[in-house]
């Protein structure tokens, strides 16, 4: 349900995205998927190539000597959080925070971020926390 369009490599990287898919259970009972979908380069495997010198021995050639580098590919990486709570702007504020520390590379692990996230008190409309 992430995907929707399917997984596949694009030569570019696409913008972020986000929606809200909603899922019922048995009970029919709601459950709130927010999906944040981000796009990562990805390393293209290269069969490597070997040359052998006059002693039998394999040497490896050089990436740089060929003229024709590969074609950089981005891959789709999905954030998600399902909740029984229909917040979507608290859902895209989540995930865009856990998405923009990621990409920032800080020093701040994504286990902390997340329990802080899941840890903080929400209050409830009209009444007390």
């Amino acid at each position: 349900f992430c995907q929707p369009s399917g997984w596949q490599l694009f030569p570019e990287r696409n913008p972020p995205t986000f929606f809200v898919a909603v899922l019922t259970d048995i009970n029919s009972e709601r459950h709130y998927c927010a999906c944040f979908t981000f796009w990562e380069a990805v390393e293209s495997p290269q069969p490597q190539s070997h040359s052998r010198n006059g002693e039998g021995e394999e040497e490896e050639e050089e990436e740089a000597s060929s003229p024709v580098q590969p074609a950089q590919l981005f891959a789709p990486k999905s954030l998600v959080l399902v909740s029984r709570l229909d917040h979507a702007e608290v859902f895209r504020n989540s995930l865009g925070l856990i998405y923009t520390i990621y990409v920032d590379g800080l020093s701040v692990s994504l286990e902390n971020v997340i329990g802080n996230l899941l840890t903080c008190t929400i209050p409830i409309t009209g009444g007390a926390q």
